[in-house]
């Protein structure tokens, strides 16, 4: 049985990889796969494919899902208001024509920007000023999109929607979450203060095309121009989830529902405020669809690793190879790093949630030492994987090719990766 299960799941990989299916259909299809082989019954209240699988593990990651839901809000809301442009513009104009400065303070706003939403929509919050705004002083087309896409790293473990779903995953306190990525946070830091510093200065200057230009000044009045800076107070909104969550221990979605009355009340008048909060909250739906939808399959495919026969099944293959000894986990994981790119099979919001599923019920590592690995993981995937769509968006926007994009920041990232596996090494094996 545990050879079928593994025969499944390289299929899984492959029609993943093939990007002939949606990589949310074939971890449905996956998830039925498995259940089947383990011998679940089609029809049931408990351990059957149509209950267990697809109606239970559909709404696992529920919370996970109403997390994303409002950080896609408080995402749009921010590029609504106008806070996401000011806190790029206002950045940029105290940074004068220093690259250097330019670059890290593009970073910083990534960075903040990141912690409130992730992939595209952070990219796109930071990078539609910010990428022109490096290009213009001399940055390197790779080096603009490539410190857009560290800087959302750096906020990514403190990003609420993730911790929530590292929680309902691998049915840890949020607490618990937290306090591993705290411990990883430094790392992100490190490593991308390292990618500006080193790429801005090693690559040196290129002039490629003008900041006027890309901003649409000279032409048509941009977004900003008509609304006008959001006010400086409302420039706070990023920090006030952060705050809550982190400093007063306040849960994830309330948390993130404070920063979306923050940003409102702070950037809105009274009479516009329900018409803002309505338009961005639709506009919120758009951009967290495809997450969503994603989250509902990998429900099912954690459902479907963690039935009984299935763990039974996978339990001597995992407590065969896995390396348990704390040396020999750091060297095996960081050099299974690339199999997080490309849809691979460590990809966290692929069939790597299935593999970090397997290997929290099989029992051979802590539900927290998997969170270590599968969060160290999570901060390659989002900033070096050329399929991911923030950096097919940064990539783009910049005028270059993901593949550099990946070349160039992958070396960082992989030490950032490391020092993350390191730590849950240390923490708890």
């Amino acid at each position: 049985m545990a050879v079928a299960i593994l025969v499944i799941m390289a299929l899984g990989v492959a029609l993943i990889l093939s990007g002939k299916v949606p990589t949310a259909f074939a971890l449905v299809l996956l998830s039925v796969g498995i259940a089947l082989v383990a011998g679940a019954p089609l029809v049931g209240e408990e351990g059957s494919v149509l209950q267990t699988v697809l109606q239970d593990g559909s709404t696992r990651l529920a919370s996970t899902m109403i997390a994303i839901l409002i950080g896609s809000w408080l995402g749009s809301l921010m590029r609504d208001t106008a806070i996401a442009s000011t806190l790029v513009r206002k950045t940029v104009e105290f940074a004068g024509d220093r690259p250097v400065v330019v670059a890290l303070g593009v970073l910083v706003v990534s960075a903040l920007v990141g912690t409130v939403t992730g992939s595209a929509p952070a990219a796109l919050l930071a990078g539609v000023i910010g990428i022109p705004a490096m290009v213009a002083v001399g940055v390197p087309k790779v080096t603009a999109a490539g410190t857009i896409l560290v800087g959302i790293g750096v906020g990514v473990p403190f990003e609420l929607p993730v911790w929530q779903f590292f929680s309902s995953a691998l049915d840890l306190s949020i607490a618990e979450v937290r306090s591993y990525m705290v411990f990883l946070f430094p790392f992100a830091l490190v490593g991308a203060l390292g990618f500006v510093l080193v790429e801005v200065r090693r690559r040196g200057t290129v002039h490629a095309w003008s900041l006027t230009s890309s901003t649409g000044r000279g032409s048509a009045p941009s977004r900003r121009e008509r609304l006008g800076d959001a006010p400086w107070y409302s420039l706070l909104t990023p920090l006030v989830p952060i705050v809550l969550a982190l400093g007063l221990t306040v849960p994830i979605i309330p948390s993130l529902l404070a920063g979306v009355l923050y940003a409102a009340l702070t950037t809105t008048r009274p009479r516009d405020l329900a018409t803002r909060l309505l338009r961005t909250l639709y506009d919120g739906f758009t951009v967290a669809a495809p997450p969503i939808t994603l989250f509902v399959a990998i429900g099912m495919l954690l459902a479907a690793v963690n039935l009984p026969a299935a763990v039974d099944a996978l339990t001597p293959v995992v407590e065969a190879v896995a390396p348990t000894n704390p040396w020999l986990y750091v060297l095996v994981f960081s050099l299974l790093v690339p199999l997080c790119l490309f849809r691979g099979p460590l990809n966290i919001f692929g069939l790597g949630a299935g593999v970090a599923g397997a290997l929290t019920a099989v029992g051979t590592f802590s539900p927290l030492a998997v969170l270590g690995l599968m969060a160290s993981y999570n901060q390659v995937l989002g900033v070096s994987d050329p399929t991911s769509t923030q950096t097919v968006w940064a990539s783009q926007y910049a005028g270059t090719k993901p593949q550099q994009v990946m070349v160039r920041t992958l070396p960082y990232m992989w030490v950032v990766a490391v020092g993350g596996i390191a730590t849950s090494a240390v923490l708890y094996l």
